[in-house]
């Protein structure tokens, strides 16, 4: 052993191993970030340690070959955003932003098995607040970054690291990057897209995030005079309320089919039950088929991907148990099929409510509706040779998200932006904004090379 040992360290002096020990290194560098930036408690409110992540971030790109002029922190209310700019050869070309946020949600120590700010790699995954959503991935793109400077590589388009510190909660500093990065070329974000592990740990296929629906929260409330409870009156707030919910709770929208889903449902469908895949098949072919409709609404995996969704999240009433109720409020959650504009949802539920004396408001917080991003050839071939590289065979098509990232901010101001993260997940390892978040950390070395991959090809 010590012989070996000797001639590896000789032909790592003599520069005879250099590939394989200089990525070694960024593998190490990433996973370690990843573990640093866990550590820190990246919740909005009191103890808000996003500005002290970004900080470190940001000594992490200078220490790497970044200039500090470069790499800028700004504190904005309790948080904060980054913004890292590797200058390209051509000042001309429009830049390439690379996407991320450095916050996460609220996370109790007492309900984690582990605490979720100490990370921990245990049984081949890294587990922490973050280690999934998303901080695993900004470590990745950072020691990418630093490892293709170090290299000498020479984009020809500026590329731009654009980290957000509110993504989870109001989305200001995500709205403020995206309209100061306006005339960018395309926005990689590595906080969407993603891959599938099988429960035996295959790989079964890879997504590009092109699409989101619209996230959108309105209110609905009825007042009435109230009254003593022994004089029960027609006009009851809570039961007119109660009333119109149940009408919604059964309301179907118009399923929906765009090109993105058309193909994720083609490629995604070999891959699932009979029943599920034939029905995807169905849809794909005629969104109007009513057997395919009803077993893809019957999925909630799926349901959410058939069309805009409308749901009761919160419900209040009354103010005393002997009396009539003088007010009572919902709300309700939706996300909107892209395309299709908030204001029309709303009036669409407000005929199925059927209820004059229910008061409508749009409360919706940090929600800009966007159209889909282009399927661009040179981000799809982009995405296809890295994958390829990495992972051999496995499939890869376009997807939408149900939920919000900081891609609608990039896309309100013209910059398509698409979702591109390399990290392989099982079903059952999903634990984003939930307990024991975790992620396989077999995706580190992999995900270097293909993100080294994707900024390469995309930044010439």
């Amino acid at each position: 052993m010590k012989t070996v040992s000797a001639v590896a360290a000789f032909l790592v002096i003599a520069g005879a191993v250099p590939a394989a020990s200089a990525a070694q290194a960024t593998d190490a560098q990433a996973l370690e970030i990843a573990k640093r930036l866990i550590a820190f408690r990246t919740v909005r409110g009191a103890g808000n340690q996003t500005p002290a992540a970004a900080e470190y971030l940001k000594q992490q790109l200078v220490a790497g070959g970044f200039p500090a002029a470069d790499v800028t922190v700004e504190p904005v209310d309790d948080t904060a955003l980054l913004t890292a700019r590797w200058r390209g050869t051509d000042p001309k070309a429009p830049a390439l932003v690379v996407s991320g946020h450095i916050d996460v949600v609220e996370a109790k120590p007492a309900d984690w098995q582990r605490d979720p700010f100490t990370p921990v790699v245990e049984n081949g995954y890294l587990y922490g607040r973050g280690a999934t959503d998303m901080k695993l991935d900004m470590a990745l793109v950072v020691a990418t970054v630093i490892d293709m400077k170090r290299a000498g590589f020479k984009p020809r388009r500026d590329i731009v690291l654009a980290f957000s510190g509110d993504e989870e909660t109001t989305m200001k500093t995500s709205a403020m990057l995206a309209d100061r990065l306006k005339g960018a070329e395309m926005a990689l974000n590595v906080d969407g897209g993603g891959g599938l592990y099988g429960e035996d740990g295959e790989p079964q296929y890879f997504t590009i995030g092109a699409a989101e629906k619209t996230y959108a929260d309105f209110q609905l409330e009825v007042t009435n005079a109230g009254g003593h409870s022994s004089a029960p009156r027609r006009d009851n707030a809570i039961n007119q309320l109660s009333a119109a919910l149940s009408r919604i709770g059964g309301y179907r929208f118009t399923p929906q089919l765009s090109p993105i889903t058309k193909d994720y449902f083609e490629g995604i469908a070999p891959r699932q039950t009979p029943a599920l895949g034939a029905a995807m098949k169905a849809f794909a072919a005629d969104p109007t088929n009513k057997q395919a409709i009803e077993t893809l609404a019957g999925s909630t995996a799926y349901v959410g991907q058939i069309g805009t969704t409308c749901v009761s999240t919160m419900v209040s009433g009354g103010h005393a148990l002997n009396a009539l109720p003088q007010r009572a409020t919902a709300n309700i959650n939706c996300r909107i099929f892209p395309g299709v504009k908030p204001a029309a949802v709303m009036a669409e539920l407000q005929r199925v409510a059927a209820e004059p004396a229910i008061k409508w408001s749009d409360v919706t917080e940090g929600s800009n509706p966007t159209d889909a991003s282009p399927l661009r050839p040179d981000v799809t071939g982009a995405v296809k040779k890295a994958m390829s590289a990495v992972r051999p065979g496995v499939p890869v098509f376009p997807s939408m998200s149900a939920g919000a990232s900081d891609s609608m901010w990039f896309r309100s101001v013209g910059i398509p932006s698409y979702g591109i993260s390399p990290i392989f997940l099982k079903e059952s390892d999903d634990f984003s904004h939930g307990l024991n978040e975790r992620t396989a950390v077999d995706n580190v070395p992999l995900a270097v090379r293909y993100y080294r991959s994707v900024l390469t090809d995309l930044s010439k």
